[in-house]
């Protein structure tokens, strides 16, 4: 991949990207995970980062014909998948401020096993840093995102932890997301996630699991999460387990959330009912040994 030094996206950060899914079925056939949502938020990422969108048959035609080359690459365990990485940067060679007139479209492959090692993870509260504010690129699939969330990484780190819930950027209050992926907890038996804005990424796992938690019973409420009344609802039991969810790890149980001055605060259950029942439903559809909600799943078609 030629790039001159002077390409704008190496100074000016002009760059999208999108993560889904392809696995392979029982049929020796590879499908897509709702691929047309993967497409849509990439173009709206593309649009509030000045990068014209890329045309939605030509998107689709990209990801069929690189999973259609990697078939043989595509793992068949279950949990393991063909991972997706489309990107869009900016190649102008030009160091002047201002949005590229040239961009280049490009779509790699891996396969793909579990996220994290660990059953369920500790989760590092961050009250200092901020990733995003209203009116910026929160809710856009863009490098600067996540480059601003790594210092709070290393810190989270450094402490024992494995990921970061980031909080709003003004009161330091509400819970918005993890770094690269969507919170969920579980308060007397109802499903609670944070309300969408434009600081938070929308998550194409986040609203499957939300769809399949109503199908599956379960009350669903999106709403300002209140990262004290959180703990308080931890401590008295009333909270009983919290999980993040997102394309690469599908569902990762949180086992703790903790702050700076060092308290930690437990969940009941490491790895609870719900968050079980929700990812072993969602593989079930993802992997075809049943079928979910129409358009879901797509089967690849493309002739090599």
């Amino acid at each position: 991949l030629p790039l001159a030094p002077t390409a704008k996206v190496f100074h000016y950060a002009q760059e999208v990207f999108e993560g889904l899914k392809a696995y392979k079925h029982d049929d020796g056939k590879v499908w897509l995970f709702r691929a047309e949502k993967n497409m849509e938020r990439f173009n709206l990422s593309s649009s509030r980062m000045a990068i014209p969108e890329v045309p939605p048959k030509l998107f689709m035609e990209a990801i069929e014909a690189v999973s259609a080359l990697c078939v043989e690459h595509t793992p068949k365990e279950t949990g393991h998948s063909l991972y997706l990485r489309p990107f869009s940067i900016a190649t102008e060679e030009n160091l002047g401020v201002k949005p590229s007139e040239n961009y280049k479209f490009v779509v790699i492959a891996s396969p793909s096993g579990s996220y994290f090692q660990k059953e369920s993870v500790p989760v590092f509260v961050e009250q200092e840093f901020t990733r995003a504010c209203t009116g910026g690129i929160g809710n856009a699939k863009t490098g600067g995102n996540y480059a601003a969330s790594l210092i709070a990484a290393n810190v989270a780190k450094k402490a024992g932890y494995l990921m970061t819930l980031w909080l709003d950027a003004y009161e330091k209050r509400f819970v918005e997301e993890l770094s690269g992926m969507n919170f969920f907890c579980v308060i007397n038996g109802e499903v609670v996630t944070p309300k969408l804005n434009d600081t938070i990424l929308v998550g194409i796992t986040r609203d499957s699991l939300i769809q399949l938690a109503k199908l599956e019973g379960y009350k669903v409420r999106e709403e300002k999460i209140d990262i004290h009344e959180l703990f308080k609802k931890i401590e008295s039991g009333e909270c009983t387990e919290a999980f993040a969810c997102g394309t690469a790890a599908i569902i990762s149980p949180i086992e703790s959330l903790g702050i700076k001055s060092g308290k930690c605060y437990k969940l009941p259950f490491a790895n609870g009912p719900v968050a079980k029942k929700l990812r072993a439903t969602l593989l079930d559809i993802q992997e075809g040994r049943k079928p979910g909600p129409d358009g879901w799943m797509k089967k690849v078609e493309w002739k090599l």
